[in-house]
């Protein structure tokens, strides 16, 4: 029976970590492989070009995004990378909504070219919307579990965190709408 040396043995259990996702998104590896696969229309060209720069670019993509990145994201929760990214959603509408990710929230980008930021402040825990200029809080996270939500009409409600809390704020919403038709 051969030895199984300790630094094969380092290799091995390196590898493993590096081959499972639990510590993180690998954003930045996985945005690699997404630019590589779309570079140019003609996909042979991708292969051979992603042939040349896989194990040079592709391996230091790897081991910044498992080394550094991840342990970020694990320890603080939040993705370093995750700013500035932009992507594309169909509204209820039947329209195209361009979200962007900022380090705070998120800036929605109407087909009209209006913007919605949606901004977390981390001092009170609460969720703010502005909109021409305009800011208003919609939700606080309270320090006893519950949640404070902002009505149209600037009265604040307390809610459980949980679905009956959400049942109740869609009648308030609900109920709010019926009368202002009135």
């Amino acid at each position: 029976m051969k030895k199984v040396s300790l630094k094969a043995a380092c290799v091995l259990l390196a590898g493993s970590f590096l081959c499972s996702s639990c510590i993180g998104s690998f954003s930045l590896f996985n945005g690699y492989e997404k630019w590589q696969c779309n570079m140019t229309s003609n996909k042979y060209v991708n292969g051979i070009v992603g042939l040349i720069l896989q194990p040079i670019v592709g391996g230091i993509c790897l081991t910044v995004d498992a080394v550094v990145l991840n342990t970020i994201e694990f320890w603080t929760g939040s993705n370093p990378l995750a700013a500035n990214q932009v992507k594309t959603v169909m509204g209820q509408d039947g329209r195209y909504y361009a979200i962007k990710t900022l380090k705070n929230g998120y800036e929605v980008k109407s087909p009209t070219g209006e913007k919605t930021l949606f901004i977390h402040n981390a001092n009170n825990d609460s969720w703010s919307m502005t909109q021409n200029g305009v800011t208003k809080e919609i939700i606080r996270f309270n320090a006893d579990g519950t949640i404070q939500a902002t009505l149209q009409n600037g009265e604040k409600l307390n809610v459980s965190n949980d679905e009956a809390g959400v049942m109740q704020v869609r009648e308030a919403v609900y109920n709010e709408n019926c009368y202002a038709m009135r």
